[in-house]
């Protein structure tokens, strides 16, 4: 009995896929960003050693697009957001300006050099940064951070009611970081604004329950408001 070709065809195939089995389609590999946003979730989870290798990954895939001349705003960003979590501040410093001379514009590098210098004690220069990019994107997406670090700098030269206006836009724009609320707090008990210090300290203890430094100063706040 003749057999048609065509009734080979399952056979042949299944005999293909025996002998050349298909490889498994591998995953993409991640940009920059993303590498950097993993980096951020882990050491979110106290993973420090395992973040570190995402944000030296970003910062290679980055370096590599500028040696490339493939450079975007993003490159440079990136770059220095990575490196800023690894406390490379003076690298922050040194490739925001290269990326500031290339594009101008890109206020994201103005606030993270700030925050390295912040961290470089050289809150003078930080505050002008801040400041700088806050005047040039009032509520863009870093607004808020930059108002903090100018609210940090003020409470360190004792300068609580500046402190406490930029703690305040701060929280309005961000308002779900205890951390904040507490440091809101405290300049306000410092100048002896007990009730609105009670608020802010209560409003760290709603997101965290045991920040300890948010319950000793409502406790003092408390304390004062009833004694006088």
């Amino acid at each position: 009995m003749r057999v048609s070709i065509w009734h080979l065809v399952p056979v042949l195939f299944v005999i293909a896929f025996a002998v050349f089995p298909q490889t498994p389609p591998q995953p993409a590999a991640l940009t920059a960003l993303q590498n950097y946003q993993a980096g951020r979730n882990l050491e979110a989870q106290g993973l420090m050693s395992e973040a570190q290798v995402h944000y030296n990954e970003a910062i290679r895939l980055s370096h590599d697009e500028i040696l490339r001349n493939v450079a975007t705003p993003d490159t440079f960003t990136v770059m220095t957001w990575a490196m800023r979590r690894l406390n490379r501040h003076a690298e922050v410093l040194s490739w925001g300006q290269q990326g500031l001379q290339l594009f101008p514009n890109e206020h994201r590098l103005i606030e993270t050099m700030g925050q390295s210098l912040f961290f470089m004690g050289d809150h003078s220069r930080s505050l002008s940064y801040m400041q700088r990019y806050v005047n040039s994107v009032p509520i863009g997406g870093r607004a808020p951070i930059a108002y903090f670090f100018k609210g940090e700098i003020y409470r360190i030269r004792q300068q609580f009611h500046n402190a406490d206006i930029a703690y305040t836009i701060a929280v309005n724009l961000q308002p779900g970081l205890p951390l904040w609320w507490f440091r809101l707090g405290s300049v306000r008990e410092a100048v002896g604004d007990f009730i609105h210090a009670i608020e802010a300290y209560e409003r760290a203890i709603s997101l965290n329950p045991n920040h300890q430094e948010a319950n000793a100063g409502l406790a003092r706040s408390r304390l004062h408001v009833q004694t006088h």
